[in-house]
């Protein structure tokens, strides 16, 4: 009989033979565009960190002056001693910048969404989820107690046709990526609100990678299409450069999930200096809009460098830009090039992503310069001639 080791080993062993096995990468300096990665400078376009605002000046400094009043650690859940007056200032501000009732944190956006769907969705429902949601949001489904069905990735035939089918259900829910992470793509959710509307379901979104990037002032998915769904899910930990999640939408739904949340009731809250990073970073994101119209200029010099070239690039106009490489033996390849010539962007592959799809997932931030982006697309050039990606 083998030992437990030994059956860890094994399978550890299997995704290693098949090129699946994940390693961890050590980053030796505060995020920017450029940074000490295992003991060598690396140009980054791999980083959530989309406005810059995770090394600002403005943000450590606010962090420092909380720190020296509130200490490190928050010293429990919310609802025991872990609740401080910069959590509700944190929370008042989220739900001014959402244009919502109120707002509610959580110590992370994986646990924001699992939080919510395992809160609201019950036995006798139905939750129609995106074939392309996050694993978070997928997480939160298995963990409530409702029927999970799923629609085609930003297919609103095919969700119309499952809010058809799902009516003898009690309550439909509808749930999505307001930006999905590994395509780039902005769900319709103008449409989907439609179809919510008609069939009489609840929508859902999870705004991770919106906020802070698209809709005025940065604001989201819900801005840039201009609705504003039953449910807003967002984290902290991308555009506005610090950690943490939240919940946005009505005061009834947020006292709901204090109630109801058991990521929010049982989880030790986040830190006050944290809480205090964050408000000044929303306060930046709304008062200063060049960093995100840099953003955007960055991400169409990108797309168009890519295009131009022949590459096969997925998503919309979002600072992510996936570029299909195909097998993930070449994408594998691809990164591993693109790492000598001094360029960090990992390959994407099986099974995060559809076989055959596997892809080198760029992410471009107000931070890069345009030497930095010249060499990027100078490398794909290469590289791609090199491994018949580019004829």
């Amino acid at each position: 009989m083998l030992s437990f080791d030994d059956k860890l080993h094994n399978r550890v062993k299997e995704m290693q033979e098949n090129s699946l096995y994940r390693t961890l990468r050590t980053m030796e300096a505060a995020s920017q565009s450029a940074r000490i990665v295992d003991g060598e400078k690396k140009i980054i376009f791999s980083s959530n960190d989309y406005l810059g605002l995770a090394n600002d000046k403005r943000l450590i400094h606010a962090t420092i002056e909380a720190l020296q009043q509130f200490g490190v650690g928050s010293s429990g859940s919310r609802l025991t001693t872990g609740n401080t007056y910069w959590h509700e200032k944190l929370e008042k501000k989220i739900a001014t910048f959402k244009q919502t009732e109120a707002a509610r944190l959580f110590s992370s956006g994986y646990l924001a969404n699992i939080g919510v769907l395992s809160a609201l969705a019950e036995a006798e429902d139905v939750i129609l989820s995106d074939q392309y949601n996050h694993a978070s949001i997928i997480d939160g489904c298995r963990l409530s107690k409702a029927k999970t069905c799923i629609y085609r990735h930003v297919d609103m035939e095919d969700l119309e046709r499952k809010l058809a089918a799902t009516t003898k259900y009690k309550q439909r829910f509808i749930v999505t990526d307001g930006v999905f992470s590994m395509d780039g793509s902005i769900a319709p959710l103008d449409r989907m609100m439609e179809l919510a509307d008609h069939y009489h379901a609840y929508v859902i979104v999870d705004d991770a990678h919106a906020t802070g990037v698209l809709g005025q002032s940065g604001r989201g998915t819900s801005a840039y299409f201009g609705i504003m769904p039953d449910v807003v899910i967002g984290t902290c930990s991308k555009a506005i450069g610090t950690e943490g999640g939240f919940v946005a939408g009505s005061s009834t739904l947020v006292d709901f999930l204090m109630n109801y949340a058991r990521t929010f009731i049982f989880q030790t809250a986040l830190s006050p200096a944290i809480c205090a990073a964050t408000y000044t970073a929303i306060e930046l994101i709304e008062q200063d809009a060049s960093r995100r119209e840099h953003l955007h200029y960055n991400i169409r010099k990108v797309k168009e460098g890519l295009n131009d070239m022949g590459y096969a690039v997925k998503g919309d106009h979002t600072a992510i830009i996936p570029v299909i490489i195909g097998e993930q033996q070449l994408a594998l390849e691809f990164a591993k090039e693109l790492e000598e010539k001094g360029i960090y962007a990992p390959a994407i592959r099986p099974p995060t992503v559809p076989n055959g799809e596997s892809r080198i997932r760029l992410t471009v931030t107000a931070s890069h310069s345009m030497k930095e982006i010249d060499d990027v697309l100078h490398a794909f050039y290469i590289i791609g001639k090199k491994w018949g990606v580019l004829r």
